[in-house]
């Protein structure tokens, strides 16, 4: 009898530890890719700027390109076109037809353009999942309300806390991007505003 209480509160305390276990695991896994994210949007988010080299897949276009980045601005250069973005304002310039589309875009439409948009984004609206997988760590944001992008998956170097990898749902389908190069640089203001002086043949096209 006093073998079967000892081994009844044996095998209680291990299931106390695990109950605790648990309990205490699940809000660290979210904060630990709270945390990440963090990170990321800190390192990506230089004041001077950055640069990186980008490929896009999603369902309705495949492209590739280079990008400089400073805060919320972004100058995007593909084959098809080049894309400059202040902030508030967005010139799309297409280079087979020479002509400027001039707009106001939203979070989601940034997104599918800018692969670092999501450090805007993450903060409100969203619940976080991380696993290690292959040495990096893959966040998986999930909406909590309804928006442009329902899910998204941002894979992190864990060593440099940058982004190497966007994948994100919208109506659409899935559209995934793939970054490589980024470094650190500084860039002026002025590299981010449509220039006309620079186009003086491309018809403007003001779609606010």
């Amino acid at each position: 009898m006093e073998r079967i209480m000892t081994n009844a509160r044996w095998f209680s305390h291990r299931g106390i530890l695990a109950l605790l276990s648990l309990m205490m695991a699940l809000p660290l896994s979210a904060q630990t890719a709270k945390q990440v994210l963090d990170k990321a949007a800190a390192n990506v988010s230089a004041k001077s700027g950055a640069k990186a080299s980008f490929s896009i897949k999603g369902d309705q276009f495949n492209t590739s390109g280079t990008i400089a980045i400073k805060g919320r601005k972004f100058q995007a250069t593909t084959p098809q076109a080049t894309i400059w973005f202040d902030g508030k304002t967005q010139w799309t310039y297409m280079k087979k037809n020479e002509e400027v589309n001039v707009a106001n875009p939203t979070d989601a439409e940034l997104a599918t353009i800018n692969p670092y948009n999501f450090i805007y984004m993450y903060q409100k609206g969203y619940k976080y999942t991380m696993e290690k997988k292959n040495g990096s760590f893959i966040v998986h944001l999930t909406a909590s309300d309804k928006r442009g992008i329902q899910e998204m998956y941002i894979t992190v170097n864990p060593k440099t806390y940058i982004p190497s990898q966007i994948r994100m749902r919208q109506q659409k389908g899935w559209t995934t991007i793939n970054i490589t190069g980024f470094k650190q640089s500084k860039l002026s203001d002025g590299m981010f505003r449509f220039n006309s002086k620079d186009f003086p043949n491309a018809e403007v096209i003001d779609l606010r």
